[in-house]
């Protein structure tokens, strides 16, 4: 009864590895089954909310508005979500730091008073969004991002 049933498993494994592509390549749909993949993508997320906090930090306070201000705000948020969702093992506490300064950049612009203008509000997010920016480079140099 033994010798069937680890030779069913030889059998069994030998078809999976003939169909191309082993045990592996049943799970190409899932993330977690790759952690290689998982942390390119991670990264890859990593960078892009880097890039949207720069853009945010590029606005030019004598001249940005109340709606650019608004939308890349908004770009961060949205930056932010698809860190969150990476299915990549890493450090808690690095990526709390990450979501709690989103959080607060988020709060802060929503606390805006209604007639301040895009100046008054870059410089009011000026905190926020440098403990945000301090935050994803802990993060990305924990990871080894590029």
């Amino acid at each position: 009864m033994k010798r069937r049933f680890l030779r069913t498993a030889a059998v069994t494994t030998a078809a999976l590895v003939l169909a191309g592509g082993g045990a592996t390549a049943a799970f190409a749909g899932d993330p977690t089954a790759d952690p290689s993949k998982a942390a390119a993508d991670l990264c890859a997320s990593i960078n892009e909310l880097s890039s949207d906090t720069a853009a945010m930090n590029a606005l030019n306070p004598s001249t940005a508005t109340k709606d650019q201000i608004k939308d890349a705000t908004d770009e961060v948020q949205d930056g932010w979500k698809k860190v969150a969702e990476s299915k990549a093992t890493w450090n808690q506490a690095k990526k709390n730091a990450v979501k709690t300064a989103s959080e607060n950049l988020k709060k802060a612009y929503e606390n805006l008073p209604g007639d301040t203008t895009g100046s008054q509000a870059v410089t009011q997010l000026a905190p926020q969004l440098q403990a945000l920016n301090a935050s994803i480079r802990d993060a990305r140099r924990d990871l080894t991002c590029p």
